[in-house]
């Protein structure tokens, strides 16, 4: 066989294993811009209160916590749309400090929607139940996050792969939930009393346990058993 053929298998072989990646990024790419269009954007084109009222159940926190609210939004969006270009390896290789500009404006944008999440939870009139729920995925977004960060601090890049898809998986939350509350089937199986309550848990406790599970599956397959281990080194003395 010429080296030529044996150059063109690899190239073919990463191709048709990067594509499936590049249309999955798209893919989420496109719901979180169709999120920003139909969630975020009425907010800055309408600054009124009848803007800022949930046509759902009404809130009259969302105006007077307005700045609090833009805030979170605005940093929500930052993350939801920054987010997947940190996950292409060939943008991390071709502009590796413009991955690394970006990932400190997603942290900093995932801190900043934190701070006024909390603080939107302490004051909604929602009920003591959302607001609840809503810090404890606030706390699970800082968590994740911050693991992220710290890991690529210490330069355990695997590691920090991992908590980033973690932290992305509790950033797409915020689509997740809209998905859950506002469209069928699933805005109909509970009460409109209890959906939001459910739903604020549902959209990122569920998404985060199907990851990890993927996660380690994916660390299972690709660690050698012991047994294993221990035959290549007995071969290789």
């Amino acid at each position: 066989m010429s080296s030529s053929a044996q150059t063109a298998a690899p190239m073919s072989s990463s191709s048709s294993d990067r594509w499936p990646k590049v249309l999955a990024l798209t893919i989420v790419l496109l719901i979180a811009a169709g999120f920003v269009l139909r969630y975020v954007f009425r907010y800055y084109l309408h600054f009124n209160e009848a803007a800022f009222t949930d046509p759902m159940r009404g809130a009259a926190n969302y105006w007077r916590m307005r700045g609090w609210l833009l805030l979170h939004i605005t940093s929500g969006m930052l993350a939801l749309l920054i987010g997947p270009w940190q996950f292409s390896r060939r943008l991390r290789q071709r502009y590796l400090q413009l991955h690394r500009v970006s990932g400190r404006i997603y942290v900093i944008a995932v801190l900043c929607g934190c701070a006024a999440a909390f603080r939107l939870a302490a004051g909604t009139t929602f009920g003591k139940a959302w607001g609840v729920g809503l810090a404890c995925l606030a706390f699970a977004w800082a968590t994740t996050t911050l693991m992220a960060y710290y890991a690529v601090r210490q330069r355990q890049i695997s590691i920090h792969r991992e908590w980033m898809i973690r932290s992305y998986v509790v950033t797409f939350a915020f689509v997740t939930f809209r998905v859950f509350n506002d469209y069928p089937p699933m805005m109909n199986w509970l009460p409109e009393a209890d959906r939001s309550n459910t739903y604020v848990w549902v959209c990122w406790a569920i998404p985060l346990l199907i990851t990890e599970v993927i996660l380690q599956l994916v660390r299972m397959k690709g660690a050698k058993p012991a047994g294993v281990r221990a035959k290549q080194g007995v071969a290789h003395s």
